[in-house]
């Protein structure tokens, strides 16, 4: 079999004859945890069968970002993120639909005969037997089944994983992320959590306050972090350095319409604009607040500084 190549195909008006033929799975992969992994590793398995390549659905924005803007549960991951993590679980190709008013539209039977149909003309669709879809939500696995069998394609579902008795969800390690609690997430993910992104030149404030900091923009609506961390910032090349890092809106000096992450890194002097960095989150230090004066924030960076080194034993 020929090994298909990776590929991100950004809208159905994207799609070419070359992309038709496929085993396909639909879902938002927030965080492509081991719930979600176990999904993929289902996919290809089904796809390497069928000498097929293993296509994932996903939205942009996602579903309940459309529908609640900046009220939406805080995301795990940004796209570039997302599609690094699917293609390391072995996707081939990643098709990602503009989630707008027309595509939101479409009515369940409209959704298959458009994407999966005459888009992709799968062959096997791999997707949890409580996945609803259309504007209607007459969408589910029932449905899928009895178009599958009019229209050529098989439907296969997918087995809720579970971890200490719970659900694997998002949601879930949402809620552990917000509560601090990097361990726990960290067995749900498969790995430690941590954003990835590059570098920006800032406004210098870190720099003023005697505390460097690389500044990462978020790029999402909501973090499901904020506050102060100790932190681990890998670089491309595989180095890692240790250090405390700060997600918020800087209440202290006039604030930010959007997080920002700040990271000050310990014993390191080199310029990094434009460098790509995922920052890996170990311990919740304290929450975000607003000081009554910069020297009252100053003295608070040096403490955040001497907790994040005690807790890496520096």
């Amino acid at each position: 079999m020929q090994l298909a190549q990776r590929e991100f195909i950004r809208g159905l008006h994207n799609l070419r004859p070359e992309h038709k033929g496929c085993v396909a799975t639909i879902g938002s992969f927030d965080g492509v945890h081991l719930g979600h992994q176990a999904i993929l590793q289902q996919l290809i398995q089904v796809a390497h069968t069928q000498g097929l390549p293993a296509v994932a659905i996903v939205f942009e924005p996602q579903p309940h970002e459309f529908f609640a803007g900046d009220k939406a549960p805080a995301r795990l991951m940004r796209l570039r993120e997302k599609l690094e993590a699917l293609w390391e679980a072995g996707i081939d190709k990643v098709l990602c639909l503009n989630f707008n008013q027309t595509l939101r539209s479409l009515s369940a039977e409209q959704f298959i005969e458009r994407v999966l149909v005459q888009g992709l003309a799968i062959k096997h669709l791999v997707v949890g037997d409580d996945f609803r879809f259309g504007c209607d939500r007459k969408g589910d696995y029932n449905l899928l089944q009895t178009k599958g069998k009019e229209c050529g394609f098989a439907v296969t579902d997918t087995h809720t994983l579970e971890m200490d008795g719970e659900r694997i969800s998002s949601t879930r390690i949402r809620q552990l992320l917000e509560a601090g609690d990097f361990v726990a997430a960290e067995k749900l993910l498969g790995k430690p959590y941590g954003v990835y992104g590059r570098v920006v030149y800032g406004k210098q404030l870190g720099r003023q306050l005697g505390v460097p900091t690389a500044n990462v923009n978020l790029r999402r609506y909501r973090s499901p972090l904020h506050g102060v961390f100790a932190v681990t910032a890998i670089f491309a090349d595989g180095a890692q350095v240790q250090g405390v890092a700060n997600i918020g809106v800087r209440p202290t000096v006039n604030g930010l319409k959007k997080p920002l992450l700040e990271v000050h890194l310990f014993n390191f002097t080199r310029t990094i604009y434009g460098d790509v960095i995922d920052v890996v989150f170990h311990d919740k230090l304290r929450d975000e607040k607003k000081f009554a004066s910069l020297d009252e924030l100053k003295a608070q960076l040096q403490t955040d500084i001497a907790d994040a080194k005690t807790f890496f034993k520096i």
